[in-house]
């Protein structure tokens, strides 16, 4: 049987220091064993394209940990191998994840020339005191030098920030969104900063903004940033929005690579719920891949597409007679911009 496409996310847990907020799965290191750790990435995506059959790769997303941090050679080495075990469509995008302190011009010229075409930039903030807060290493302007400098050598560009910090009001928000405006971003990632346990901020007595002002946060993005909402957190020009993020999304089958990354992999009309290569490799029914096309689907803005599979896991009914929160169309079950307030709740109600 002909392997159906895989995207493939790629784990790279490096990184200079570990952020205040950070839950990730990263070890800060000085001198990592960049030969050892290409070997074995490379060592497992020769495992799974024997293991799925030779397969097409939409994307490949290179995240972290500071994947900007990896030499060019080890970069070139992995999609070498991709491209020699696998099928890489010549419109494939890939994309690497950095941080504005690790990577230069031309370094970013040489991870272009290397394949990148897709970069998307830890920007959090662009306050030198919040940055400092956060536990980044890098500066304002930094940030702002590598955005340009993608921008100008043609790379797809994306940027991620941080919102919701303690003192933080509407306005500040507001501020970041006019900033971001004024650069020409065509897509960005807005998320609310979360306090995880084991982690610095979770060791400490933060006053954070309260749920409404945390709402009254997250509308505001959505009136004054120029680029539409697509996802729960993130934000695009029409035709820039990231396309391996959407095929998770939409339920398409990716492998996970390198330690703790996770993926969904779909061999002989099976699911299986895989963590690396030799971690983790177990069936999933078809029930539980459905609930989970629900739960990730509903995070966007067009929704869940109503495959067979999906209906036999929700609750139409509740869903027509919630028609402020929830609604059917064109095929897909979508939140409203209502309902993304609550799309937790919903989700729980409309899953049977």
């Amino acid at each position: 049987m002909q392997a159906i496409p895989h995207n493939i996310y790629i784990h790279v847990p490096f990184c200079m220091s570990k952020c205040n907020y950070c839950a990730f799965f990263s070890q800060a290191c000085v001198a990592p064993d960049w030969g050892k750790y290409s070997a074995d990435i490379c060592d497992e995506i020769k495992y799974w394209a024997t293991k799925i059959g030779r397969f097409d790769v939409p994307t490949v997303f290179f995240g972290g940990g500071t994947p900007s941090l990896m030499p060019v050679e080890c970069f070139a080495q992995i999609m070498n191998t991709i491209c020699t075990h696998c099928n890489l469509p010549a419109g494939a995008e890939i994309t690497l994840e950095s941080n504005p302190a690790t990577i230069d011009k031309e370094k970013l010229n040489s991870m272009r020339n290397a394949g990148v075409n897709r970069l998307s930039i830890g920007v959090q903030s662009f306050d030198d005191a919040r940055l400092k807060f956060l536990g980044r290493r890098h500066s304002a302007d930094d940030a702002r030098q590598l955005i340009a400098s993608a921008q100008n050598i043609g790379l797809r560009v994306s940027a991620d920030f941080i919102y919701g910090l303690p003192q933080d009001t509407v306005d500040d928000v507001i501020k970041t969104c006019h900033q971001i405006n004024q650069i020409g971003l065509a897509h960005c990632s807005m998320y609310e900063l979360t306090i995880e346990q084991n982690t610095p901020f979770g060791k400490m007595n933060l006053n954070m903004p309260d749920n409404d002002t945390m709402a009254q946060m997250y509308m505001a993005i959505g009136d004054t940033l120029k680029l539409p909402r697509y996802e729960v957190s993130n934000y695009a020009q029409g035709g820039d929005e990231c396309r391996h993020n959407q095929n998770v999304w939409d339920g398409a089958a990716y492998v996970g690579i390198g330690q703790g990354a996770a993926g969904r992999v779909y061999i002989d009309d099976t699911w299986y719920e895989q963590r690396g290569a030799y971690e983790q490799f177990d069936k999933i029914s078809n029930q539980t891949r459905a609930i989970e096309k629900v739960i990730m689907g509903m995070r966007t803005v067009r929704g869940c597409e109503l495959t067979d599979d999906v209906k036999n896991v929700i609750d139409i009914a509740w869903i027509n007679s919630h028609p402020t929160l929830v609604r059917i169309n064109g095929g897909r079950v979508a939140a409203t911009p209502q309902g993304m307030l609550v799309l937790d709740d919903i989700v729980e109600k409309m899953v049977r």
